[in-house]
């Protein structure tokens, strides 16, 4: 890469953030009902409203990390980060943070810190869990993407990120414990009480 396409690089980067922090700051002064989530996706602005089987699967989620790792684990539901792609202010389902985890100048938790994300199937954005959500977490090589599918009964863990995509897939039927004990996470997923649509 040469200088020039370095500087194009940052510039661009830095007119993402920006762009993203304008929007993030209008979205915030609208009027958004209880009970639903906002973030940009490629560009695009979605509002979706979050189910109690979307509350239970994240809920049981955070639990078994917080049972690994205890109570001051780094993860978050619903918070702003900034993913690689055009305009990707995303707020995941679950994100685990690296136990160094800091933010950066803005305020803004760094997306090289994310260590694991899940995200739970909404009827209205589930093309984006599977499609751009999954193309820029592999780009930011987020080691474990998990998407729990309550309309499909299905979980589906994406492992060894690979540029935009991941290299290993496995699903399994809700019932059936996800071995996570090679990975970051280090735990085995319950997912017996994971509720379906």
């Amino acid at each position: 890469m040469t200088v020039l396409e370095d500087r194009i690089e940052m510039a661009d980067a830095d007119a993402n953030t920006k762009s993203l922090d304008e929007w993030f700051e209008r979205l915030e002064r609208m009027p958004v009902p209880e009970g639903f989530r906002v973030e940009i996706v490629g560009g695009y602005v979605h509002m979706t409203p979050q189910r109690d089987t979307h509350w239970v699967i994240i809920r049981r989620i955070v639990r078994a990390l917080e049972d690994r790792f205890g109570m001051d684990v780094t993860v978050f539901s619903d918070v702003r980060i900034d993913f690689p792609g055009h305009e990707n202010g995303f707020c995941p389902d679950v994100a685990m943070l690296k136990e160094t985890a800091k933010k950066d100048v803005k305020g803004h938790w760094r997306y090289e810190d994310v260590e694991f994300v899940a995200e739970v199937i909404s009827q209205g954005t589930g093309a984006n869990d599977y499609g751009p959500k999954k193309t820029a977490y592999a780009a930011a090589e987020v080691p474990i993407y998990l998407i729990a599918d309550p309309y499909q009964g299905r979980c589906h863990v994406y492992t060894h990120p690979k540029g935009d995509d991941y290299a290993m897939t496995t699903s399994v039927d809700f019932g059936t414990d996800i071995d996570l004990t090679d990975t970051v996470v280090d735990l085995v997923l319950k997912t017996d009480e994971f509720p379906r649509d």
